[in-house]
Parts: C-alpha cells; structure tokens; sequence
C-alpha cells in the first residue's frame, strides 16, 4: 500500500533510501562523514528524516555520484560554501527531477485550471475553518507515527477482510 506523504511529512531511512536510491547503510555511513545530516532519532534508534535533510542527503548523492566528488571534497564543499549550498543542489535535483518525470508523462503536474476552463471538483480543497496552529516537531513527530500506525492497522483490516471473502 503506498501512501503519498505531505512534502512536509517526516520520512524514514527505508522511504529516503527508496527516494534517494541509495541503501539505508549508505545513508548511516553518511551520517557518520557529514555531521551536517541530523536525523531525529526516536525510541530504538529510528532514525525520521525532515524535508531539509533529504534535500541534504539528495544533495550529497549528487555531488558523489554525478559531480564526481570524494567525501574529502564534499566535505569541503560544506566548510566553504555551507549546509545551504550543498541542500541547493539538492533542491534543484529534485526539481529536475520532477520535471524530467513530468515530461515523460510520469507524473501529472499540479496547476490552476486556466482559460475559462472549470477545474476539476475531485481537486478542490476545502478552506479550513480556521487558520491552524503551527505544530511542535514532538507534535509533528506524534502525528507521523500515529499515521504510520493506523496505515498498518488498515492494511490488515483490508487483508482480514480478504481472508474472510475466500
């Protein structure tokens, strides 16, 4: 069952590393090179990437594995051109990316209807009533987790009820 996650949404090592294509000890080992990746870690060391961080990460993979670069050289690419220049490149990776999968018809891309054109009504959103409240990172962190549960606990509902339709 695969869930489209919020773009803000907190990520696990297996999504990043599915995301990245990269193994999770590729991501570990990188933690212990770039003390510039700062996963949050929960109960029994699980490690929840935040938006910034994959970009960091997706970042990193470009300079090693497109640009060439060692991890001596990225390593100084962070001391003289900073954190935000290596999340850059992975920003625009991403959105290269995205475009590149746009043009191939992967994926549809998200936009106002235009010309007097009706949009269509399964896409409208709703204002909510009232503008929310910013969440704490713990609050956040919670509602993932909680999220991650009742996703595991539908998908066994759904395989009970396919075992009880046999």
């Amino acid at each position: 069952m695969n869930v489209q996650k919020s773009p803000d949404a907190f990520r696990t090592i297996s999504e990043v590393a599915t995301d990245l294509d990269v193994p999770q000890h590729v991501l570990r080992f990188w933690e212990t090179k770039f003390t510039q990746i700062k996963p949050l870690k929960r109960g029994g060391g699980r490690r929840y990437y935040r938006p910034e961080d994959v970009d960091l990460l997706r970042g990193i993979r470009t300079l090693l594995y497109h640009d060439g670069y060692t991890i001596k050289g990225v390593q100084k690419v962070f001391r003289e051109q900073g954190v935000r220049h290596v999340s850059d490149i992975g920003r625009e990776e991403y959105e290269a990316e995205l475009a590149e999968a746009a043009a191939a018809g992967d994926v549809a891309q998200p936009g106002p209807a235009t010309g007097g054109e009706h949009p269509d009504p399964s896409q409208h959103v709703a204002p909510a009533p009232f503008p929310p409240t910013p969440l704490t990172e713990d609050q956040q962190i919670e509602l993932e987790l909680m999220l991650e549960e009742l996703e595991g606990l539908k998908a066994k509902l759904e395989n009970a009820r396919a075992v009880a339709r046999l």
